[in-house]
C-alpha cells in the first residue's frame, strides 16, 4: 500500500487458503489498546490462513485419490479418450465429501472454538478501543470549548 494510506489493504484470494490477505493500517501514534487490537486481528488471520491452507489441500489431495481410487474400481482412466479428465456422479461424489466431513469433524470443531475465543477477543478490545476514544475525544472537547 501507499505509504500515505490510512487504510487496511487487503489483496485477492490466496490460491491455498481462498483467503484474501489483509496488510493492516499502523497508526503513527497507535495507543498500546490499539497495537493489541491490530495483532489479534494479525493473529487470528494468520490462524485463518495457515488452518484452510492445509485443509484444503488435504481436501484437494484426498479427493483426487478418491476420484481415482472410483474410476480405477471402474476400469476407467483418469482422462477419457478425448483427454478430458474423468469425473464421477454427484451421487458418488456426496460419499467423498460425506467421509471427508466425518473424518474432520474434530479438526472443525476445535477450529470453530477457537475462531469464536479470537473474535470474542477481538470484539472485546474494539470495545475498549472504542471506549478509549471515545473518553479522549470528550476530554479533547472539554479542554477546548473551556479555552
Amino acid at each position: 500500500p501507499p505509504a500515505h494510506s490510512r487504510n487496511d489493504w487487503i489483496g485477492p484470494p490466496d490460491k491455498h487458503s481462498n483467503l484474501r490477505p489483509v496488510i493492516f493500517y499502523v497508526p503513527p501514534e497507535e495507543s498500546h489498546l490499539e497495537r493489541r487490537l491490530r495483532e489479534a486481528r494479525q493473529e487470528a488471520q494468520a490462524c485463518n490462513q495457515h488452518f484452510w491452507a492445509r485443509h484444503n489441500c488435504a481436501f484437494h489431495q484426498e479427493k483426487e485419490e478418491f476420484i481415482y481410487s472410483r474410476l480405477k474400481a471402474k476400469g476407467l482412466e483418469m482422462r477419457d479418450e478425448t483427454g478430458q479428465k474423468a469425473t464421477l456422479n454427484a451421487e458418488e461424489m456426496a460419499d467423498f465429501y460425506k467421509d471427508f466431513l466425518s473424518k474432520n469433524f474434530r479438526k472443525h470443531m476445535q477450529y470453530n472454538r477457537d475462531w469464536y475465543k479470537r473474535n470474542f477477543t477481538i470484539t472485546f478490545l474494539m470495545g475498549q478501543v472504542a471506549l478509549a476514544r471515545a473518553l479522549r475525544w470528550l476530554r479533547w472537547k472539554k479542554k477546548n470549548v473551556g479555552n
